[in-house]
């Protein structure tokens, strides 16, 4: 439609210049006053049909643009929706985000101004430059010149610019982050008074960014004097020697104003594509940018659907997890972050995992529902190696609980129906007094309706921990890992959590990262970490004989007679 509505627009603009050419030539000069009303009242119904074509152009070209965006937006979600953790430490966060707006922006409008301007305005110079042609062959040399001149401009221009485009997105990847850590952060800047700091910071980013702005815009500003001047002095160049081919008969006026008319559209319709051009570099690096999330593979994939078939979870093995000879490295690290890691942990018992900072618990449970893959070794599930099952299906047995518990914009209720969309209001409640959630819970007017803002920025660091656990109960799965969960819970409500969640989840197969020694003392089974290495494994009373790690974390928290 846009094509066929283009070509029409193009067909009556071309015919306007001829049309004024014959009520100057013939109705005018001649004195042919109904001639003039003829020819006056077609030409007049021709620009509104033109206008009418522009403005139905712009309006579906305005509506692909858009719905464009609107799948490449879906693709990048998709997309970003399926990597892994080593995709996300590769983009960064702010990255993404600018990718996904400000990147896909920069697309709708050139894809905007393609469908207006580069379908038509090829169509409208060669049929100005035939047209001018044929009016008057002695005065095509003006417009060779117009060209030449055009071209050296547009080549210029577009030299200077093109690497900037680059430099500008990724100012504004800065930018993000650097508002991104300001809003993230804002309580930590505070207190240490750091305001000044960060908005120094700040403004070297957004200098840089205004500078770059300024150069390229300047740059684009100064095409449109010079084409201005072009289209001038050209059509003064025009009736300087047009004139003489009046003078010698050689023309008639009507052909010379109807080609000097042709020239201008054939300028203005350069005029257009140099605009595109202008705006097409910063649009190619938004591409190349939209690319490079859509073409990247995750590190993590799902193994085909006819291996998955012949490996499925052991029903005798329900909850069961095992590590053997587990050895993983991040991405571009030199040293290992597990080495040589073997375990197992059985159903209706708790495994809890202590060390110092930086000893590799955290990496270890984030390997069981598959956020990294091992380097080396095998995690299994229920006697299956999680890389021979969808993450799907592995991540359905697996109720987590991260270091730091998220909250999702909207109300209690939303937050614990995250786990489980159909699950009745008994059940929510249930799982909220197990988490110790229900008094807090209680004594809010709206109860579970209450609203959760974004990132749960309206609860406290206990609450929103508790709501987190509740959220895990709530899908009642096979295995829970609780990520140091319990770290702002005070001690009497972290010992009746136990208590509670010991009770309610006895056959499923508990895990726990905590860097408390009273969270874990009654666990089933303890091991110890040290920069990456298992230093011993046993329960309390075991380890606090045998482990010499183990008995300086004790002792750095709890009395001699508390450990007993």
């Amino acid at each position: 439609m846009v094509v066929f509505l283009l070509f029409l627009q193009a067909m009556t603009d071309l015919a306007l210049p001829d049309y004024m050419s014959k009520i100057i030539d013939l109705g005018i000069i001649a004195g042919n006053i109904p001639y003039i009303y003829t020819k006056g009242i077609q030409m007049v119904l021709l620009a509104f049909g033109s206008v009418a074509c522009a403005a139905l152009v712009s309006f579906y070209a305005s509506r692909i643009g858009a719905k464009s965006s609107r799948n490449i937006r879906n693709a990048v979600f998709e997309k970003v929706s399926e990597f892994a953790n080593p995709e996300f430490d590769h983009f960064t966060t702010a990255s993404l985000i600018t990718r996904s707006t400000n990147d896909i922006q920069q697309i709708q409008m050139v894809t905007i101004m393609m469908l207006r301007m580069v379908l038509l305005a090829p169509v409208m110079g060669i049929g100005a430059l035939l047209r001018a042609y044929y009016k008057s062959p002695s005065l095509s040399w003006t417009i060779i010149l117009a060209l030449a001149l055009i071209l050296g401009i547009m080549l210029v221009i577009f030299t200077i610019t093109m690497p900037k485009f680059k430099l500008t997105q990724k100012l504004v990847d800065q930018l993000n982050l650097v508002m991104n850590e300001r809003l993230s952060g804002v309580m930590v800047i505070r207190s240490f008074n750091t305001e000044e700091k960060e908005r120094s910071r700040f403004d070297d980013v957004n200098k840089d960014l205004t500078a770059l702005n300024l150069f390229i815009n300047r740059t684009m500003v100064i095409m449109m004097p010079i084409m201005m001047f072009i289209m001038n002095f050209i059509s003064i160049v025009i009736i300087w020697v047009g004139s003489k081919y009046v003078d010698l008969g050689g023309i008639l006026v009507g052909d010379m104003l109807a080609f000097m008319q042709y020239t201008m559209q054939i300028i203005i319709s350069f005029l257009m594509i140099s605009m595109v051009f202008i705006m097409l570099p910063r649009a190619l690096v938004s591409v190349q940018r939209i690319s490079e999330v859509l073409m990247a593979e995750p590190s993590i994939l799902d193994p085909p659907e006819k291996e998955q078939l012949g490996h499925r979870f052991s029903p005798e093995k329900k909850g069961l997890v095992e590590f053997r000879n587990v050895s993983f490295r991040y991405p571009d690290a030199d040293d290992y972050a597990l080495l040589n890691i073997s375990f197992t942990a059985k159903p209706g018992e708790t495994t809890a995992f202590i060390g110092s900072t930086g000893s590799g618990k955290t990496t270890l449970v984030n390997l069981i529902p598959r956020f990294y893959d091992a380097t080396e070794g095998e995690v299994l599930v229920e006697g299956i190696n999680v890389s021979e099952v969808s993450q799907n299906s592995l991540r359905d047995k697996i109720g987590y609980v991260p270091q730091k518990g998220v909250l999702f914009s909207g109300t209690i209720e939303s937050n614990l129906r995250y786990a489980d969309e159909d699950a009745g209001e008994e059940a929510l409640l249930h799982a909220a007094a197990v988490a110790q959630a229900e008094d807090f819970i209680r004594e809010k007017p709206e109860g579970m309706q209450s609203a959760i803002s974004q990132g749960g920025t309206n609860v406290s660091g206990g609450q929103k921990q508790r709501l987190s656990i509740a959220r895990a109960l709530v899908k009642k799965p096979d295995i829970y890992i609780f990520d140091d969960s319990f770290s702002a819970l005070d001690f009497k409500t972290d010992a009746a959590l136990r208590r509670a969640l010991k009770e309610d989840i006895g056959d499923a197969t508990v895990l726990i990262v905590a860097q408390r020694i009273g969270t874990i003392k009654n666990a089933d089974q303890i091991i110890v970490l040290d920069q990456g290495n298992i230093v011993g494994i046993g329960t309390h009373k075991e380890l606090m004989s045998q482990c010499q790690v183990y008995q300086e974390i004790a002792l750095s928290q709890l009395a001699k007679e508390e450990l007993a």
